[in-house]
């Protein structure tokens, strides 16, 4: 009489211990939540920390945001939303060359698979105050950034705006971005030589939506009214 091989197949998985089967299992699920942690940071959302004061009330040093990849990939970057961008050229410090220990090694791992903030030395935080066609002025008689002849009445920033005088209009497929800290902030107003100192969009990372962390500054980041003026275009 034929033996079964079925029989066989089946008293060889129940000698696999029940501790390896668990640990299998368990590999099994850590390795697909980090897959799809992966494709989350790449696709959909990343984690940043903010880098510096120049956000300052509204995001602070070392605050954990959130930036939504896919609303600026299907939608572009619209007025007033906060935008992670990669330095277009020479807004920020060359960054120190990377450590090749385990520690930095691990954490660089940790950082691609979306478990830990983007800290590259590389990426911005700004506001974008106008985008391609846009005019954008500083000042009126009231001290005011001026948009398409419409000046705003930004109760999100700190100080005066009137550092740097100017009158541009925002080259197309670009955002002109200031801080909301407008007295320690370099952005586009100190980089009127280039591109009017506006920022090619292909630049933009992702909009601001979360501060995620510390948890007692847990905020969602809308667009000011202000830039849902019909008038502005």
């Amino acid at each position: 009489m034929s033996k079964d091989p079925r029989g066989k197949h089946a008293r060889e998985k129940k000698r696999i211990h029940p501790f390896w089967r668990g640990f299998r299992e368990i590999v099994v699920i850590v390795v697909v939540a980090l897959a799809l942690s992966a494709l989350i940071r790449a696709f959909l959302l990343q984690a940043f920390y903010v880098p510096s004061a120049s956000m300052e009330e509204t995001l602070r040093p070392g605050d954990r945001i959130i930036a939504s990849k896919i609303t600026t990939e299907l939608s572009g970057v619209s007025r007033g939303e906060i935008v992670v961008f990669k330095d277009p050229g020479d807004w920020l410090p060359d960054p120190p060359p990377p450590s090749d220990d385990w520690r930095s090694q691990i954490r660089q791992a940790l950082t691609f698979i979306g478990v830990l903030p983007s800290d590259t030395g590389d990426d911005l935080v700004k506001r974008a105050i106008g985008v391609g066609g846009d005019r954008v002025a500083c000042c009126d008689a009231e001290g005011r950034i001026v948009v398409n002849g419409v000046p705003l009445d930004e109760d999100y920033i700190v100080g005066p705006t009137d550092q740097v005088r100017f009158d541009v209009t925002v080259p197309e497929d670009s955002i002109f971005v200031m801080g909301d800290n407008r007295g320690n902030s370099r952005d586009s107003r100190y980089h009127l030589d280039i591109n009017d100192g506006a920022v090619p969009e292909g630049n933009a990372v992702g909009r601001v939506v979360l501060v995620l962390w510390p948890f007692n500054r847990f905020a969602v980041e809308t667009i000011p009214s202000i830039f849902g003026n019909p008038a502005l275009g």
